[in-house]
């Protein structure tokens, strides 16, 4: 068995603008690997959540969390016999770490308990992959992929959000944390800057958090 199938889920996460959706669609095309991508563009509360962020923030994370928890549901549980690995460019918990940061009190305490009963029946990734991105960095490639409705995303924003990655990666229960600080690279672009990433990721980890600065 080759490394990569040490690991039968890898889930690759990051703020928004880290290219988690990138780095994902290329390991999947390496290794014949089933890819789950997150399907928010298909999602009718986006657009109205960057216009009036107080009046659509429930419904949105509510249709994001019943989106993901389907999703990988059907993926993950469902062993696919033409797959011996699943990619995703996810993973559940990123629903709370948004909740939090979107939601009023009332609404985040139930948002909450609702997360948690979904949570607690979700299979976890193998292997966690954090791709740690500057703010800077963030809102040039966010700029640069020019989604209109991203566009009035805030730094402030994007910073809230990267300090509540930071937190759930130090209090989670996940049994392998890769932390690539990824700032100085261009992996979707750079063909030796990929393969170095696609190396580091496919190691073989034993249990815990490992930061590596590329």
């Amino acid at each position: 068995m080759s490394n990569a199938f040490k690991y039968r889920f890898i889930s690759i996460e990051g703020n928004i603008g880290a290219g988690k959706s990138s780095l994902a669609k290329k390991l999947a095309e390496d290794f014949n690997a089933k890819l789950i991508l997150e399907e928010f563009e298909d999602n009718s509360f986006l657009p109205k959540f960057y216009e009036d962020q107080e009046r659509y923030a429930f419904p949105l994370e509510l249709s994001f969390l019943a989106e993901r928890y389907y999703q990988l549901r059907e993926s993950v549980f469902d062993r696919d016999l033409f797959f011996d690995l699943i990619i995703s460019d996810y993973f559940v918990a990123k629903s709370l770490i948004f909740a939090q940061k979107t939601l009023k009190t009332d609404e985040y305490r139930l948002y909450s308990k609702l997360f948690e009963i979904i949570h607690q029946t979700m299979p976890k990734p193998d292997l966690f992959v954090y791709l740690h991105v500057d703010v800077e960095n963030l809102i040039a490639n966010i700029k640069r992929r020019g989604r209109e409705y991203e566009q009035s995303i805030s730094k402030d924003y994007l910073s809230s959000i990267q300090e509540s990655y930071f937190s759930y990666l130090k209090q989670n229960n996940l049994e392998r944390i890769l932390v690539l600080d990824t700032n100085s690279i261009d992996f979707v672009s750079n063909e030796l800057d990929y393969l170095k990433i696609k190396e580091l990721i496919f190691q073989d980890y034993p249990k815990g958090t490992h930061r590596i600065i590329l």
